[in-house]
């Protein structure tokens, strides 16, 4: 049976927040007359998380969860949320209360009236440090160039989408922050922003470090190398390795053509220079279209498989 609404909560070590969280959500959700699922991703929490979901859903049937046994990071809890989803719009939220439910109706209806495939959150005015806003800040700009998505702030955990982008993208690693250029490369290119409300942290603290920019940035490349060849590696690593592999050949024409013709001294070729640059060329061009042929075969053949080991899952339906 599909529902108007699925909303997948992500959440480590926020037994405080969710009560509050859930009646809110609730709240909103049944005055705008949605029928919905609440999706609770507990991703290995250390606190009493899982019991407070537990203690939910027998209060509110709406209420689902799934636990892991351990840590996998946010992308893993979102994978998971995204294929238990049943609802047409699928809307993902942090569970830190920072992220309003009363957006919801918003976006839910960007996506089912105005048709878009994605709709992004824009913490325009957003209640965090400095050490947090200027970062983020940098972050977006990069983002936004390489990626060519216009995004203000691509990695806000408060988006909506369209239940065929969530059912046809695979979200792994730390790539929860590029869902929207991954959705871009799966072919669903109508994706938009809406400004929304972003609050103080209520309970805790923030479950991220300054590492993440770090790993932020190397997954861009990452992602943006996947989408581009991560069906067709050849194109990339055989191009690189047969321009090497040229320049290393050539180097040895010109060697050759020189000690035959032009330099009829007693110096031997493997005393030049020229002749390990051209010998190092040929090598790593060789290499690179292995890695090539390697990858293409590896792509081809390649299952796909959950690695995630689920500890519980409440009032869902294997």
């Amino acid at each position: 049976m599909n529902l108007d609404l699925s909303i997948v909560v992500p959440l480590y070590n926020e037994a405080e927040s969710l009560p509050e969280l859930s009646d809110w959500i609730d709240n909103v959700v049944v005055n705008s007359n949605l029928k919905y699922e609440l999706i609770f991703v507990d991703d290995g929490s250390k606190d009493s998380s899982w019991e407070v979901i537990n203690n939910l859903q027998s209060k509110n049937k709406n209420i689902k969860g799934v636990s892991f046994r351990r840590n996998y990071g946010k992308s893993a809890a979102l994978n998971i949320g995204f294929e238990l989803s049943i609802g047409n719009v699928v809307i993902t939220m942090d569970a830190d209360l920072q992220d309003s439910p009363d957006e919801i109706p918003g976006l839910y209806e960007m996506i089912n009236k105005d048709g878009f495939d994605i709709v992004s959150g824009w913490k325009k005015d957003r209640k965090d440090p400095l050490s947090k806003t200027i970062p983020t800040k940098l972050y977006n700009a990069v983002t936004r160039k390489v990626s060519g998505i216009k995004l203000n702030d691509m990695n806000c955990g408060l988006k909506a989408y369209k239940s065929d982008v969530v059912k046809n993208i695979e979200v792994y690693g730390e790539m929860h922050r590029y869902i929207p250029l991954i959705a871009k490369w799966a072919g669903f290119q109508n994706i938009t922003e809406k400004v929304v409300k972003h609050q103080p942290r209520k309970f805790g603290e923030t479950k991220f470090g300054l590492e993440r920019f770090i790993f932020g940035f190397l997954d861009l490349f990452s992602i943006t190398f996947i989408g581009k060849f991560g069906k067709r590696p050849m194109h990339l690593f055989g191009t690189l390795g047969i321009f090497v592999f040229i320049i290393g050949f050539s180097f040895l024409i010109y060697i050759g053509i020189d000690k035959i013709f032009l330099d009829k001294g007693a110096k031997l070729i493997a005393n030049r220079t020229e002749f390990y640059v051209a010998l190092s060329s040929i090598i790593i061009g060789v290499q690179f279209f292995l890695a090539g042929f390697l990858g293409e075969m590896l792509s081809r053949n390649s299952p796909n498989r959950n690695l995630y080991q689920i500890r519980e899952k409440l009032n869902i339906n294997d």
